[in-house]
């Protein structure tokens, strides 16, 4: 019987900046379909975990196996190619593009023009106020609906793993309740699993909205 891998598979991840070691020792285990969230105080390394799962930060020791294969050392590109995508801290946009121009910088690496047309009315359909935002700057919105932006260009992709670095980072308990939700259908509409990491003085509501 073929044995069955997860979907990420980390294994005494270890890395930091310059000399100083951040992560050491980290292993983890995301099965596809699921939504994991990893809470821990500010200053835990909790985004260097994600940038390091993206190849944006090399990692010093251990194994990241995304798809079964061992992706440890992969660039970046190659990592979103393979379906990996990131929303960083604090809902960054291209701020003088327009909304419209963000989502479609989110699938440059899909060909299908038609794939690009339908992730994009899905977007739409989760987020509505994009739409009538379509030819607005996006450095002029809000910053709940910059956040918006940002997984709305993220999920352009259809990516496999979807991480998500503390969402709800200065936005009003409403407005979070209501950003989990829409992350719920997203991840469930485009069969993409989840994680998500947050402070733990305000984590401790958000996974319960996936």
């Amino acid at each position: 019987m073929e044995k069955i891998h997860p979907l990420l598979s980390v294994d005494q991840l270890s890395t930091g900046y310059s000399k100083k070691t951040v992560l050491e020792g980290v292993s983890l285990h995301v099965k596809e379909g699921e939504r994991i969230a990893v809470v821990g105080r500010n200053g835990a390394g909790k985004s260097t975990l994600l940038l390091t799962l993206l190849g944006v930060v090399k990692a010093w020791g251990g194994h990241i196996l995304y798809l079964g294969k061992e992706s440890t050392h992969a660039s970046p590109g190659e990592r979103v190619r393979s379906g990996m995508a990131l929303v960083p801290q604090g809902g960054r946009v291209f701020a003088n593009l327009m909304v419209r121009e963000n989502l479609e910088l989110g699938a440059y690496v899909t060909k299908d023009f038609k794939a690009i047309d339908s992730s994009m009315e899905l977007v739409y359909q989760t987020f509505p106020i994009l739409r009538t935002r379509a030819t607005q700057e996006a450095g002029t919105m809000s910053g709940g609906e910059r956040q918006m932006l940002a997984i709305g260009r993220a999920m352009m992709s259809q990516p496999k793993l979807l991480m998500l670095d503390e969402p709800s980072l200065g936005l009003a308990p409403l407005v979070v309740k209501e950003l989990m939700e829409k992350i719920h259908g997203l991840s469930t509409a485009l069969e993409t699993t989840i994680l998500i990491v947050e402070d733990s003085d305000r984590g401790a509501e958000c996974p319960g909205g996936l």
